[in-house]
């Protein structure tokens, strides 16, 4: 099995990359899904985070206001890392079983979505490993169009998480989005030949279908051996 980390920053189009390749036919885990699910009003995620931050974060129905939250983290590193101990572990459990759902189902290439791929170290999970690459001053003028939000305000969200050049350095394929939409099509159509060549024996191995005929070769091994020593 191939599972392949797509990352990117904040409005640089990793979620139309992420949606070409569902388009495409390709399972893809969302992290931002999973953590909203660890977040639910009653999780253990639910219960960490509002004893931490305290019920000023909570709508009137009691699930978690994520804008509220969000604006807090974004604008303090040590509560954003306090937030990031408190989930990384319900966060990486839920991937795991949404990948292994997809391994039960038999796909070969999983996609996972991860803003966060090198910084909470899934990378190491992944091969290859993609990044949506545009330049800080178009992500900059990106977020504040997309959000309608303050200069400062997008910058802080940016300043955030990982510089874009540092998290280019360390993939293995980058797709430059500075340009049009036309422009992305194109980019992610080279990818996908890149992506979607025949899986290495070792991905195959550990695909379902490797596991299912490892399985079978090592019972055929084995009753062929009770045969011959039935024999002697």
């Amino acid at each position: 099995m191939r599972i392949i980390g797509l990352t990117g920053g904040i409005a640089t189009g990793k979620s139309t990359v992420s949606n070409l390749f569902k388009a495409n036919g390709f399972p893809v885990v969302d992290a931002d899904v999973v953590a909203r699910d660890v977040l639910k009003k009653g999780t253990g995620g639910w219960r960490k985070v509002v004893a931490a931050f305290g019920d000023d974060i909570l709508l009137e129905n009691g699930e978690v206001d994520r804008p509220k939250l969000g604006q807090i983290v974004f604008t303090d590193p040590s509560k954003r890392q306090l937030l990031n101990r408190l989930l990384s572990s319900y966060i990486s459990y839920g991937i795991l079983c949404e990948v292994f759902k997809l391994w039960i189902k038999g796909y070969k290439i999983i996609i996972l979505d991860v803003p966060l791929l090198f910084e909470a170290k899934m990378d190491t999970w992944t091969n290859p490993t993609i990044v949506v690459y545009i330049d800080p001053e178009t992500q900059l003028q990106r977020l504040m169009t997309r959000d309608r939000t303050s200069t400062q305000d997008a910058q802080n969200r940016i300043n955030a998480q990982m510089p874009l050049d540092e998290k280019r350095s360390r993939a293995d394929i980058v797709i430059d989005n500075n340009g049009s939409l036309e422009d992305l099509n194109e980019n992610f159509r080279k990818v996908l030949n890149q992506v979607t060549k025949p899986l290495t024996w070792t991905e195959f191995w550990l695909s379902r279908q490797g596991a299912i005929v490892a399985i079978v070769s090592i019972f055929s091994g084995v009753f062929g051996c009770k045969k011959l020593l039935a024999r002697l």
